[in-house]
């Protein structure tokens, strides 16, 4: 199992928690506001003379050492989001493929007979850039990771690289495991 569990979380300036009586942890920062449920088994503490959050769980049971580095993770997540934000960049890969973001509604152009729309939550914020000579770029920016890597996912869906020619919507830097074509198979011969 992980200690990623006993490891404290730092609190950067700026950011608050409190733990409410029935177990939610809420952290507050300059990006925003999250809240989050914990286990009734674990216990978070907030040590605020060495500004650092303390994940506890109760005995060694593999359940409890599982909770204990989720819940640490998942803290941790919150901490991040709210004082520096994350981001994910996409990639649209195709001839006539493009993005365009107009307030919270993407416009995906992805050679199918009819454009998507797909309305994003008020906590992301979308932008498309298109430069000559590179692919289009939709960049998705929150505080809250678990939905950002949610919409991501749900975006990229639509249309998944493809193996033979990698046409389709990835994620920046992602490595994809390319097939050779017919042509290859008939060069052997």
């Amino acid at each position: 199992m992980s200690r990623i569990g006993r490891a404290p979380i730092s609190l950067p300036k700026g950011v608050t928690v409190s733990v409410a009586t029935n177990n939610v942890v809420t952290v507050k920062g300059p990006k925003g506001e999250l809240s989050r449920q914990v286990n009734p088994d674990i216990t978070v503490q907030v040590d605020n003379e060495t500004n650092h959050i303390l994940v506890k769980r109760p005995t060694d049971q593999k359940r409890h050492k599982a909770l204990h580095g989720l819940y640490r993770a998942l803290i941790h997540n919150m901490v991040v989001g709210v004082s520096e934000g994350f981001k994910t960049t996409m990639e649209i890969v195709g001839v006539g493929y493009k993005a365009t973001v107009n307030g919270q509604i993407i416009d995906l152009a992805l050679g199918y007979s009819h454009n998507l729309f797909i309305e994003l939550p008020k906590e992301i914020k979308a932008t498309a850039t298109a430069e000559k000579g590179k692919n289009p770029t939709l960049t998705l920016e929150s505080s809250d990771k678990e939905l950002l890597g949610m919409v991501c996912s749900k975006i990229r869906s639509y249309r998944k690289p493809e193996p033979y020619k990698g046409k389709g919507i990835k994620f920046e830097g992602e490595i994809l495991r390319r097939k050779a074509g017919k042509s290859a198979a008939s060069a052997k011969k």
